[in-house]
């Protein structure tokens, strides 16, 4: 039967691997660990698990562990009675009782304070739990997935993290391979983002040059699929023409590469303008710091005639401070009184 991957893109070898397993565990009842770097995507991968599980028809329940204050958190899973404390004014459900009969998702459970942890044992031992303030025991059918970016071996040997949850979160793990190991996939996801922007945009769906893919390709992703989307996103508002160059990359990605890109050529229709080039220096018999003293003379005596000489209105114009334009005055003995 063919998988149901709520978006999942990829087809590299590593995440085929993931879903080799999540196709199994899917149809069971099996809790599962789901780690990774942030930004991976663990909780797309989690909303596919409940997508294929018989569970799919019933709530899909989301809880940030390490976004809600530990001491609302208790009350969030588990819900609270009237008067359990003072702004308890009335009964209200837990997060638990919300995903009865589906999947309730716990992110981040690193962060969970161990004294919450007890509790989140009992509910996956007994599929029992009381709300905040009350003595009624009630029942939780529900699948526990929990995800995490830390170590949690880690976590359990300096004690921040109880080794009887985690080895009871820990029957099947599922491990998320940063974007940085999975090869091709970043070309992929980068297509896949910029084309649904772009639609949402309604404008022509941007490609990439072979030396902007390269340099996509070969950047780290520090974080991770996330982190991809968001620069497609601001690509597709940013960049005006249709293929995607190098110039259009950011700075770190030419950076991690080692690439000095010359500057941008200019159309001929934007008022004649032209970047100089070697010819001009040769032309002028001007070493580059003589030419480009020359160029930045040329532009102060400019501002200074179009502003009548007054500094704070060149300054403005050449886009620097007042004190900036003056010691650069000076320099050239324009200062004036």
């Amino acid at each position: 039967m063919e998988l149901n991957l709520s978006g999942m893109v990829g087809q590299s070898a590593c995440l085929a691997e993931v879903l080799r397993v999540l196709g199994k565990v899917a149809p069971t009842d099996s809790t599962v660990l789901v780690t990774g770097e942030s930004g991976t995507g663990k909780e797309l991968l989690v909303r596919a698990l409940h997508a294929n599980s018989h569970r799919a028809g019933k709530p899909f329940v989301p809880v940030n562990c390490g976004a809600i204050p530990r001491e609302l958190l208790e009350s969030e899973l588990f819900g609270h009675e009237k008067g359990a404390f003072t702004s308890a004014v009335r009964t209200r459900q837990g997060r638990f009782e919300l995903a009865e009969g589906g999947t309730i998702f716990l992110d981040e459970i690193g962060e969970m304070d161990l004294s919450l942890q007890v509790k989140i044992l009992r509910a996956l031992q007994e599929k029992e739990f009381e709300r905040v303030g009350g003595d009624k025991t009630m029942k939780a059918d529900v699948r526990i997935v929990a995800a995490t970016n830390r170590d949690l071996e880690v976590e359990v040997e300096t004690g921040r993290f109880r080794e009887d949850l985690y080895y009871r979160l820990n029957v099947i793990p599922l491990h998320l391979p940063p974007l940085r190991e999975r090869g091709n996939d970043i070309l992929l996801l980068a297509s896949h983002f910029l084309g649904r922007f772009c639609r949402q945009k309604n404008r022509c769906v941007q490609t990439f040059t072979p030396e902007a893919r390269d340099l996509i390709l070969g950047y780290p992703w520090p974080g991770n699929v996330r982190e991809l989307e968001n620069f497609m996103e601001r690509l597709s508002i940013l960049c005006d023409q249709d293929v995607i160059t190098p110039h259009d990359l950011p700075r770190k990605i030419l950076d991690n590469a080692g690439v000095v890109l010359p500057p941008p050529v200019v159309e001929a229709a934007a008022a004649g303008f032209r970047w100089p080039t070697l010819a001009d220096l040769g032309e002028k018999s001007m070493g580059l710091k003589e030419f480009l003293d020359a160029m930045e003379e040329t532009l102060l005596v400019e501002a200074l005639e179009r502003a009548g000489g007054v500094k704070n209105q060149a300054a403005e114009l050449l886009g620097i401070k007042r004190t900036t334009l003056i010691e650069k005055l000076k320099k050239r003995n324009m200062a004036g009184e």
